[in-house]
């Protein structure tokens, strides 16, 4: 039911949980009685076992509870992949044999949630391919596989403050390269049925491989980071001559190998940009969107859907660019164009990115002194800015965000992708702060974490649909606050990126169901957007091996504002902003049918 794959994503792109004040929902102190109680007891089983049986899951929310377990990765092997699926079919039975009729409160939230999510992951057994439990369909990409993550999970999540700590370290380092071989196996094995990646696809993932394989050992990543660390705790020992016999020796090898693979496909590789062409493939397509959405919207309905937002939000930016003098050309080279501004530009330098750098976060500074009046709980854990390590920038999104750790030992961190500064004009910068950060992602996830009185199992668990859904609202969100007062071209920035999440829906849907090209997909969001060519040919790229994920924030954003506008529009002058977003935010991540009975049942409680 809870592949290892969705808890460390949950943790790090939507974990929340219940509890919100003023809403009838199970107390901590209150015992739980019937089938309350077989559904805790589960939920704690659930929780307990894939921690224990992932390394990398303890070290990601700060909890090791298997001795020793610091010391290893997961096992990628395929006998602990079947495993794995064996003992989500056993959750999903149990979780069945609880009578939910007689549930009732946040024991019914709960129920609905975790049954949801449980069902969504097994739904993509039957596909046979791709990574388990989530619509990924290849194992290895410019976005997936154990060389994209494992360097920057041991440098930025191993804590080293002890001698064992960096022997531990070295053990991990070990396992790198066995994983390595368990990801190539299986896409070999997935390659015999036929699904390889897009030529193009294989391209960048390869020149990130490389990347990571021609870099001097010393100065790798994961010699580095052992070193130095060793050394700033004044550790003995030859940590860096050890490190470095185990890249050269094992983790160099592999890498080789698995670079062997993907070249060894790229001859014949098709540029078919879509799912369709795999096996099972619209089907694959449709479970994907179903899986990020966590709605039934068909394909053409998430088309539909994104061209009519595309339009209403392109009237909107063309009538603050007609404010400003710009009245000739498409939207999208007006934008262009304005974007292009000198002024708006830093320079492609390390100093021009540590002073954007600087400049997040002052903003994130400026919005944390707005909170208060928007928001009844503010999250404890604080928020790092940090730039995409250079050996993944080429084709890692522009941004994104990792959770805090649970114990409070790391803070919450938002990357920013600064391979190319043109890719970021001034004006845009705003909205991904508070997009990835406050209000968005850092806030959400962070009162998720930090809450009291429902299984722990809940604050991991999340949806994109729910938590980018609230990252686009928290976008809004700071435009009704009056950051954009005075500020036509950060509104303008604003307006863009929310365009941006409509074309989304319009590429999702065109690439894996309607089978366009590569090309179409970025040709049609440059026309649309007047972005940079470079980010959003790497946007397409992403979308090409997520299939669904890029509809999961328009989908969600529209669901927020729905529930909001009902709520106000019953409550009229009894509507508290601050009560609405602690009844939502605190109640944990639900699919989007699940968060709107929610609301329902908040607005009674308030009537």
């Amino acid at each position: 039911m809870l592949d290892r794959r969705r808890f460390l994503m949950s943790a790090a792109a939507g974990a929340a949980l219940a509890g919100a004040a003023g809403v009838a929902h199970a107390r901590a102190d209150a015992p739980a009685n019937g089938e309350a109680a077989k559904l805790n007891a589960l939920f704690d089983k659930i929780f307990k076992t894939e921690l224990a049986e992932s390394p990398e899951f303890q070290t990601g929310i700060g909890m090791v509870v298997v001795p020793g377990s610091n010391a290893k990765l997961d096992d990628r092997s395929p006998a602990a992949e079947a495993a794995s699926w064996e003992r989500q079919r056993s959750y999903d039975r149990d979780l069945k044999a609880i009578d939910r009729s007689k549930l009732s409160g946040m024991d019914l939230v709960n129920y609905d949630t975790v049954k949801y999510q449980g069902e969504s992951s097994l739904e993509g057994a039957r596909f046979g391919y791709g990574v388990p439990g989530y619509p990924a369909p290849y194992r290895i990409s410019q976005l997936t596989g154990a060389y994209q993550g494992i360097p920057d999970f041991l440098d930025s999540q191993h804590q080293i403050e002890k001698g064992e700590d960096a022997e531990a370290y070295l053990s991990r380092m070990n396992d790198f390269a066995t994983a390595l071989d368990a990801e190539t196996g299986k896409a070999r094995a997935d390659g015999a049925k036929g699904v390889v990646p897009p030529d193009f696809i294989l391209k960048t993932a390869l020149t990130q491989l490389r990347a990571l394989r021609g870099t001097p050992t010393a100065q790798t990543t994961l010699v580095a980071s052992v070193t130095n660390r060793a050394k700033a705790k004044n550790l003995a020992g030859d940590w860096q001559g050890r490190a470095s016999a185990i890249v050269d020796q094992k983790i160099f090898p592999a890498l080789d190998r698995q670079i062997a693979l993907l070249e060894g496909w790229q001859a014949s590789a098709t540029h078919d940009a879509g799912v369709w062409r795999l096996p099972m493939g619209e089907d694959y397509y449709r479970w994907g969107a179903k899986f990020s959405t966590t709605t039934n919207m068909t394909p053409d309905e998430i088309h539909q859907m994104g061209l009519q937002q595309v339009a209403e939000i392109s009237a909107r930016a063309d009538a603050i660019l007609k404010a400003q003098g710009m009245s000739q050309g498409t939207v999208g080279q007006r934008i262009s164009a304005a974007m292009q501004k000198p002024e708006f530009i830093y320079p492609n330098t390390d100093e021009g990115k540590e002073q954007l750098l600087k400049d997040l976060n002052a903003q994130v500074a400026a919005m944390q002194a707005r909170l208060p009046q928007h928001f009844g709980t503010l999250p404890k854990a604080k928020l790092d800015i940090r730039r995409v390590p250079v050996a993944i920038e080429a084709g890692a999104p522009g941004g994104y965000y990792n959770g805090a750790a649970l114990d409070g030992s790391r803070p919450g961190a938002y990357y920013i992708n600064l391979r190319n500064t043109k890719e970021w004009p001034k004006p845009t910068l705003p909205t991904l702060t508070y997009h990835e950060g406050i209000p968005g992602h850092h806030l959400q996830i962070s009162l998720s974490q930090e809450a009291q009185g429902i299984p722990i199992l809940r604050r991991i668990v999340g949806f994109s649909s729910y938590s980018e859904g609230w990252a686009l609202y928290s976008e809004q969100l700071a435009d009704e606050m009056g950051v954009y007062e005075n500020d036509p071209w950060g509104r303008l920035g604003y307006l863009q990126s929310l365009m941006f999440r409509a074309t989304r829906l319009v590429v999702d849907s065109g690439l894996h169901a309607k089978r366009w090209s590569r090309e179409q997909a970025i040709k049609y969001m440059v026309d649309t957007l007047g972005d940079e060519e470079s980010n959003l040919t790497t946007e397409v790229e992403r979308y090409c091996v997520w299939p669904g994920q890029a509809s999961s924030y328009k989908v969600g954003h529209a669901k927020w504002e729905a529930v909001r506008a009902k709520a106000k529009q019953r409550l009229g002058s009894r509507f508290d902003i601050r009560q609405f977003h602690d009844a939502a935010l605190l109640a944990g991540g639900m699919p989007l049918e699940v968060l709107e009975n929610r609301i329902d049942a908040w607005v009674a409680s308030q009537a």
